[in-house]
């Protein structure tokens, strides 16, 4: 039964990178198929909405809480099956690249050091160095709430854009949820994998700050659209090498804005990062809230240009 684990006012705040939030009106963590799916039939039961929770980060979480059913999912096996990884949609994303790593598979490396789950990661398209999700992923099994049923998605049908797919809902509340991923990489040379996933290992560790905070707060701009706000500036991206495979890191415009150490309350431009906010202890969702929309207002005041978030409100 279903309504055995599902459990209420449970703190959300510890179950995310930021560290910030209040708690789920009710929560449950689901390890099966039917869980997950009783779960929904529960929340329909008794007209409560239901949001999902996958690594925590990525994500800021009202103070005042979450209003309905959180669920988590906990299917967090990852199996090799020759060049493909089958991981559960909990399954940590760095679980996933270090086992790819371990059994000489390539394609995954640019995945080290990066929080959350494969689920997550698959929803939002997560990436780096050029990579991203939508590269690797075969198929993704999916429970569509809405048809209480279960079905394979193609890579083709998860609609994948920059950090986007067909995955992500309106204010956070889904009907296609994410159950298990299959992987697809490549036979790799060992030597080479390991030195190119040390490498990026090394270059978060000294670029990223070690505050709670949720990655990046904004996405990356396109080098096209910043032309248009101001071609000076977008000249000046490409000059200095900050403009790369056609977008400029919103971090270089924050710094260029002299934002680097700006804090409001509890929450603060990181100095190693200028897109990450960080909880210097005790930072509020408000907190963040506030820093955001100075970013934003500093930005389009400065250089008539619009950032957009990457990270999601819960919540709100």
């Amino acid at each position: 039964m279903i309504q055995s684990k599902i459990k209420q006012n449970i703190p959300l705040a510890p179950l995310t990178t930021f560290k910030i939030g209040g708690p789920a009106k009710y929560f449950v963590e689901t390890e099966t198929k039917g869980e997950l799916a009783a779960a929904f039939d529960w929340a329909r039961e008794n007209k409560e909405p239901v949001f999902v929770l996958a690594g925590g980060s990525n994500v800021l979480i009202n103070d005042k809480g979450v209003d309905g059913l959180v669920v988590k999912i906990c299917n967090s096996g990852i199996k090799v099956m020759g060049q493909r990884l089958d991981c559960g949609a909990g399954a940590g994303l760095m679980a996933a690249a270090r086992t790819a790593i371990s059994a000489n598979l390539t394609g995954l490396e640019w995945a080290i050091g990066i929080p959350g789950t494969v689920g997550g990661a698959v929803r939002g398209n997560a990436g780096a160095y050029g990579k991203s999700m939508s590269g690797a992923v075969e198929t993704v099994t999916v429970f569509d709430a809405k048809k209480k049923n279960f079905f394979i998605f193609s890579n083709k049908d998860c609609r994948f854009d920059y950090k986007e797919s067909v995955f992500k809902g309106d204010n956070g509340e889904q009907s296609r949820l994410i159950w298990q991923v299959i992987i697809k990489l490549e036979n790799g040379n060992a030597a080479e994998i390991k030195e190119l996933s040390d490498k990026y290992l090394k270059y978060r560790q000294q670029t990223q700050p070690k505050l709670p905070s949720a990655g990046c707060v904004f996405k990356n701009l396109l080098i096209a659209n910043l032309r248009e706000c101001d071609e000076n500036l977008a000249n000046e991206a490409i000059e200095t090498g900050a403009g790369k495979d056609d977008k400029v890191g919103a971090g270089w415009l924050i710094d260029k804005l002299g934002l680097k150490g700006k804090a409001i309350g509890g929450a603060k431009i990181s100095l190693e990062h200028a897109n990450f906010i960080v909880n210097t202890g005790k930072a509020t969702a408000e907190d963040v809230v506030a820093l955001i929309s100075f970013i934003k207002q500093q930005a389009r005041d400065k250089f008539g240009v619009q950032l957009r978030e990457e990270i999601e409100y819960l919540g709100f």
